[in-house]
């Protein structure tokens, strides 16, 4: 199956601006405002003495400085650009903290804020999908509403036809203002990295199958006497290689029939599992791989115990190369993508690769709201030119400026006076290193990593079209989600069981325990459940 997946960067920069500007006019003349609302539809700050309430998630990077983030530079400045005084609502930090604020406030029905941001995509957030969401009163749909009030999100979907796809439902109704990855690196955060200067110093290639790893990984126990060559925390373990035996983890989009299929019980899966199994029992992995804990790896790779590890390019590389650096001066990492499994194999899948949009941070508008008119202009701006620079940099003269029509962070966000990092300053400004509705900008990462290593993992790991083959948000129906829900609980809590003890040697791996295994999965019923995805993915496509 050959998906269009728009790959926006700079040309939606150029996009935004002109659509911004020619619907402004439009939109003014064709939707008037309600009554005692003066300011044309489109035009801000926005004339009203209108406070809306809007709930999230207060971020980790901005709680440690602000309580609320309309305490931010960041909250008070969206206000003021457009011209909408608002009440920001945070439930306890936590994702089940902040499900359970949301049951509540649900369960009472009667007093939702006007604005809810959630993962209204999310099985295990919203079960039923946004769909229900909509028939259950909880949020608006919002096709009217986006005609009459949000010239810039409508050019924006009208622009871009395979995110507007995305970011409705199978009925085509459209009920959140989205978080959009505006280009192909921003979906890259996560990858594998390997001690360059040991590659080096031990006269050993840069490994690009897998059995070239085996053989590095082999000379870095052999040679440097690391007891633990490759490391990683072993709940990520769909990024553990899995790639490299053309299939991915969990379910995906095979390339070779364009449907969905449940990677554990590929044959492909068989061969990534004995392969770990026989680099665990040569000590090529680390022997604490299924109880390590983040701290501790970090702690590996800073001290010379492994050699490689798939992590994060910022609290992963970034963290690791500082931390090193101040001991051993020639410590380098190097970003890899994961090998192929054979010398000619071409990489197709890459777990690593994220969604253009996954569903996170999507601002709706509640089914409670007195404000509805307000509420959607509020959230349009994010979409216009101006919304688009603030969302990503922040305010213009204060935390960039612009070099040949490139905003560039100043040394406020990078070189923070107070002390605070990179993330935290970014987040007291702007939104571009989190989330919410507008769409990232491809600018903000290319200065967020501020090492040369770090710019090279954003190449490095973008293996071109394999967002084709990552799930997309299809939907559910309400009772098919249930459904799915149960049996990919059942299945993958099986099967993480199983693979834990196919890789630490507990249980052997031979025909008749894949057999096994497999046929325990297929009782669980993801045939089911693969019934259910492929559906749901072909009503995506005629959405």
């Amino acid at each position: 199956m050959k998906k269009s997946v728009p790959v926006l960067g700079a040309l939606f920069v150029c996009m935004v601006f002109c659509f911004g500007g020619c619907s402004q006019s439009k939109s003014a003349s064709q939707n008037p405002t309600s009554p005692g609302i003066t300011t044309p539809v489109g035009q801000y700050p926005v004339q009203t003495n209108t406070t809306l309430s809007y709930w999230l998630e207060l971020h980790a990077n901005i709680s440690p400085n602000f309580p609320n983030i309309g305490q931010s530079p960041f909250g008070k400045g969206l206000q003021e650009h457009t011209g909408i005084k608002v009440n920001f609502l945070h439930p306890p930090i936590g994702a089940n903290a902040s499900r359970e604020q949301l049951n509540l406030m649900i369960a009472d029905g009667t007093n939702l804020p006007d604005i809810i941001e959630w993962r209204w995509t999310s099985p295990s957030m919203f079960p039923g999908g946004p769909q229900k969401a909509i028939n259950d009163g909880v949020i608006i749909k919002l096709n009217d509403i986006i005609d009459k009030y949000c010239p810039h999100f409508k050019a924006f979907l009208k622009a871009n036809p395979e995110f507007d796809r995305m970011v409705k439902t199978d009925d085509g109704s459209y009920y959140a203002f989205p978080f959009i990855r505006g280009a192909e690196k921003l979906l890259y955060s996560q990858g594998l990295y390997i001690r360059k200067d040991w590659l080096e110093e031990l006269n050993l290639p840069i490994p690009d199958t897998i059995d070239e790893w085996r053989m590095v990984l082999t000379g870095f126990k052999e040679q440097k006497n690391t007891p633990a060559p490759f490391t990683m925390v072993y709940t990520n373990n769909a990024k553990m290689f899995v790639d490299s035996f053309g299939i991915m983890k969990d379910f995906y989009i095979s390339a070779d029939d364009g449907k969905v299929h449940y990677g554990q019980i590929e044959t492909g899966y068989r061969r990534w599992l004995e392969t770990m199994a026989q680099w665990y029992r040569e000590g090529l992995i680390d022997p604490d791989i299924a109880s390590i804990q983040t701290s501790q790896m970090n702690q590996k790779m800073t001290t010379g115990q492994s050699g490689a590890a798939v992590g994060s390019i910022g609290s992963g590389m970034g963290n690791w190369t500082a931390a090193a650096r101040g001991v051993n001066p020639d410590y380098e990492l190097i970003a890899l993508p994961f090998p192929v499994e054979k010398k000619g194999d071409k990489r197709i899948y890459s777990s690593g690769a994220g969604q253009y949009y996954s569903g996170q941070n999507s601002a709706a508008i509640s089914g409670s709201s007195k404000n509805v008119e307000i509420a959607a202009r509020f959230l349009d701006w994010g979409y216009s030119p101006e919304g688009h620079r603030y969302y990503n940099f922040g305010n213009q003269g204060e935390a960039y400026t612009m070099d040949n029509d490139y905003p560039v962070y100043t040394d406020m966000i990078k070189n923070n006076p107070q002390g605070w990092s990179f993330a935290q300053s970014l987040a007291a400004y702007a939104r571009g290193n989190m989330a919410g509705p507008f769409v990232q900008d491809e600018r903000y990462i290319e200065q967020y990593y501020a090492l040369p290593e770090q710019a090279q993992a954003l190449v490095s790991f973008v293996v071109p079209g394999a967002t084709n083959y990552v799930l997309p948000s299809v939907t559910a129906t309400p009772e098919e989600s249930r459904e799915l829900a149960r049996i990919s609980n059942d299945v993958n809590t099986y099967a993480e069981e199983m693979i834990t003890k196919f890789i630490l040697g507990t249980e052997a791996i031979n025909d008749q325990t894949w057999n096994t295994f497999v046929n325990n999965i297929k009782r669980l019923e993801i045939d089911r459940a693969l019934e259910i995805q492929n559906a749901s993915l072909e009503r995506y496509k005629n959405r």
